[in-house]
Formats: structure tokens, sequence, C-alpha cells
């Protein structure tokens, strides 16, 4: 069954929610049970959301594929209005809290593709290069892990 979600519509069952975010109804009710998002209760004890809502599940949705961590998502959340929709500034402060990690994690990535045919610091001393690059496994020595393939850092707290 269909459970279209009107553009007229100020808010939205959980199912048209669901829906038209393109997530389960599950998702929708452990992000709000994780403080991702807020509903309202009607008398009968149904969730109602603000149409407002369907922006945050589609960012908590794009920030998972980036593999922010839900307690970053909830985090920048913070930052957002729970008594009105949040405005383009508002919107445009989240977006800085991320900006340095988001350029961060880019070129990690950009490092990521163009170096894991070479020594990554792993300790394997398997690829011909490997032994020039990290010879006797020093990399070893500053700890586990590939070495020349830095882990990216969280988002700062309180950036913004």
């Amino acid at each position: 069954m269909s459970t279209h979600l009107s553009w007229k519509a100020k808010e939205a069952t959980v199912g048209e929610l669901a829906e038209r975010a393109g997530v389960a109804t599950s998702a929708l009710r452990f992000y709000e049970r994780e403080g991702l998002i807020h509903s309202r209760r009607t008398s009968g004890n149904q969730r109602r959301y603000s149409r407002d809502t369907l922006r945050r599940v589609a960012f908590i949705r794009a920030s998972q594929r980036l593999g922010m961590p839900l307690a970053a998502i909830r985090e920048v959340l913070g930052l957002l209005p729970d008594n009105r929709t949040p405005t383009r500034e508002d919107w445009a402060r989240v977006s800085a809290c991320w900006r340095a990690d988001l350029d961060e994690r880019i070129r990690l990535m950009q490092q990521l593709r163009d170096n894991l045919t070479d020594c990554i610091g792993c300790g394997c001393l398997s690829i011909d290069v490997c032994a020039l690059a990290n010879p006797y496994d020093r990399l070893g020595d500053e700890g586990p892990g590939a070495r020349r393939l830095a882990q990216p850092r969280a988002c700062p707290a309180g950036e913004d």
C-alpha cells in the first residue's frame, strides 16, 4: 500500500516519511531513539513528523554513507533549532562544522586511490616496492595498521 506524502502536508506519518525518505520505518524509529530526529504524538499515540524531518533524514543517510559516526551526526544536528524549521543559515552552520573534516576525508580518499598499489606501511612487505619504501618494517615501530594511509580525524566538538 502506497502512502504518498502530499506536497501540501505540514506533517507526515511514520509510513509517509519512510516512503518519501526511502528508509524503513524501523530506521526512523531508530533515528528517533538515538535523538537524531523528533516527532510529536497524536492523542492516539501515533508519531507525526514535521516536514523538515525529511531533510534531516536525508542528511543522516548521506552522512552515514560518508562514514560519519552517529555521535558526530547527532552533535551537528544538535546545532539545528528544535522549535522551528531550520533556515539556510542554520544548515550553513552545520556545513561549516564538517568542512575541514570532509576536506581531510577527500584528501585521504585521494591518497588511498593514488597509493593503494604501492607500499602502504602495513608490514606485509609483499609488494616489490615495500622493502624499499618500508625496509625492515620500520613503520611498524610507529604503531599498527597501514601507517602510510592516515586515519581521518573526528569532527571537532563545538566547531561551527
